[in-house]
């Protein structure tokens, strides 16, 4: 069974607590405290596994919590660290938080494995708490609490080009042609219910990964039917192929099924309609009709529009090899990178608030802010990205950073700098 979503718990391991206890020895009436810390909880830790295609372990497996750190010991003995549990995944998935729904972190491009939950801190034990005064505690610190959380795992397919059309208009015909993949191919709706990747090999080295996009459906956008689970897969995708039955053998009209698809992808997320696509007129071999060439009337409607049609067979293979070059070409126009989800979601820390930061004015009147905490944020928030940006902004405002700039004198047009990184402050 193909799966591309789950939901599971997850739980990071409790610090241990430290140990209260008195150095005994012969000949040493009062050797004070020597009661050691306790061991670190274990982090929740995600890491991509080649080897997985499909989220379907999670369906049967909902609860992850690693191990609690172990407690301090006498003689200043140190509680052991509990081992991180690591859950394994496909690439491409997108780890959320459940509750907002929002990215906590992708795991795809060179993102192979980062910790979504830290383990608590040991506390120390009564040594650590002796003074000129207190010279015999009897207290220790217990160990941090570990963290829990429901998130939302969504698989998203990682191809460079998506076909997309209805059921049955030979989407996975045309992707066993052309790649290694071997789909389930069948004269029925609906009969690929999961994605399907192929490599397509070019000549001179070149080529390029190509998914079949399960058919969809007018109201997909809305969930109708499976319509978000086959949309997600679309936008990881650089190029889209229209794969339509020119032939009409269903009494389809591929005009009609064109706008509807685009309105569907419009729907769900506006930026896919901004991806470059072709028209791939599928089974032209079974045109018989002599009156008018239905390619021809794709050409008219969609050319001016700059999408450009390709009749094909995927049976015959005739006109296949056109379309691949040209779909190549047009991967050359594009963005190589792959298509990563902006981190929106950042898990609070007990300590985190805690941390420091300086507002000082210098000698230029530019607004330095400084400070564990702020470098912090910066090391995981991508200030090129729209959502990034908002990200940045919102963390400013939350955590009293903009007051206290505006407590120091700030002015609209006044520069703020933060380790290298310089903005002009507006309101």
């Amino acid at each position: 069974m193909f799966a591309d979503n789950a939901k599971i718990f997850i739980k990071s391991g409790k610090g241990g607590d430290g140990h209260v206890s008195f150095r005994k020895e012969l000949f040493v009436p009062a050797g004070g405290p020597d009661g050691g810390d306790g061991g670190k909880g274990g982090d929740i830790i995600f890491e991509v596994d080649p080897g997985l295609n499909t989220l379907t372990d999670f369906r049967h497996v909902r609860k992850y919590v690693a191990r609690d750190g172990e407690q301090g010991g006498k003689k200043r003995c140190h509680g052991a660290n509990a081992e991180n549990l690591v859950i394994k995944v496909p690439e491409g998935t997108v780890i959320k938080d459940f509750e907002t729904g929002k990215v906590i972190a992708d795991m795809s491009g060179e993102n192979k494995r980062e910790t979504i939950l830290r383990g608590g801190k040991g506390g120390l034990g009564n040594m650590n708490f002796a003074t000129p005064t207190m010279q015999a505690p009897k207290y220790a610190q217990p160990g941090q609490q570990g963290h829990e959380l429901w998130v939302q795992l969504e698989l998203k397919v990682i191809a460079d080009v998506g076909l997309v059309g209805f059921p049955n208009v030979g989407k996975s015909t045309l992707l066993s042609r052309v790649s290694n993949a071997k789909p389930k191919i069948a004269n029925y709706h609906f009969t690929t219910l999961n994605p399907h990747l192929g490599v397509v090999d070019l000549d001179g080295g070149a080529g390029f990964v190509m998914a079949d996009i399960p058919g969809l459906i007018e109201g997909a956008s809305q969930g109708i039917g499976l319509g978000h689970d086959f949309l997600r897969h679309i936008e990881r995708c650089r190029v889209l192929v229209h794969v339509v039955d020119a032939a009409g053998t269903e009494g389809r009209d591929p005009i009609a099924d064109i706008r509807a698809i685009n309105a569907e992808l419009e729907a769900y997320n506006p930026e896919l309609l901004k991806r470059p696509m072709v028209i791939a007129a599928n089974k032209i071999d079974a045109v018989y009709s002599e009156d008018e060439d239905p390619v021809e009337i794709l050409k008219q409607e969609f050319e001016p529009e700059g999408i450009k049609v390709f009749p094909i067979s995927a049976v015959s293979g005739k006109g296949v090899k056109e379309l691949l070059y040209a779909v190549y070409e047009l991967l050359k126009t594009v963005n190589l990178d792959p298509v990563i989800f902006e981190k929106e979601f950042e898990i609070e820390y007990a300590g985190d608030r805690n941390l420091p930061y300086t507002v000082e004015q210098n000698e230029d009147g530019e607004f330095v802010v400084e400070g564990p905490r702020i470098e912090k944020m910066l090391g995981y928030t991508n200030l090129e990205s729209e959502k990034g940006f908002q990200f940045f902004q919102k963390f400013l405002k939350e955590n009293g950073i903009l007051d206290e700039l505006e407590a120091a004198g700030i002015k609209e047009g006044d520069t703020v700098r933060m380790y290298g990184l310089a903005f002009d402050y507006y309101k």
